[in-house]
């Protein structure tokens, strides 16, 4: 499944527990190791779980490939690799500090 149809579900799944502050970004142009970076934030480390599960429940059943999924034993902040997209679900405080956004979104 390419990227271009991976996002919108990727979103959608993500809308569905209630993810905010959701931010696609795409950094094909920077970088040969994926194409976008979507983040999003959760008010609990309960929510980051749900969301994360949620991700991959979605990918795989539009036929995606989930590759792994790292941090769920804390929930602040869960990294689920699909390949061509990651994405970060984070509480906030945690998506401040390290903003990955103006890191990412500086180098467009």
């Amino acid at each position: 499944m390419n990227s271009e149809k991976l996002v919108p579900v990727i979103v959608d799944a993500l809308e569905e527990i209630k993810a905010h502050d959701i931010d696609v970004i795409n950094v094909s142009k920077i970088t040969a190791m994926f194409g976008y970076i979507i983040i999003a934030s959760a008010d609990s480390t309960r929510q980051t779980k749900a969301l994360a599960n949620n991700v991959q429940e979605q990918v795989k059943a539009a036929g995606g490939k989930v590759y792994s999924m790292e941090g769920e034993q804390t929930g602040e902040w869960v990294l689920v690799d699909l390949g061509d997209v990651i994405v970060h679900i984070m509480l906030p405080a945690v998506r401040e500090y390290y903003n990955l956004k103006a890191l990412w979104s500086e180098r467009n």
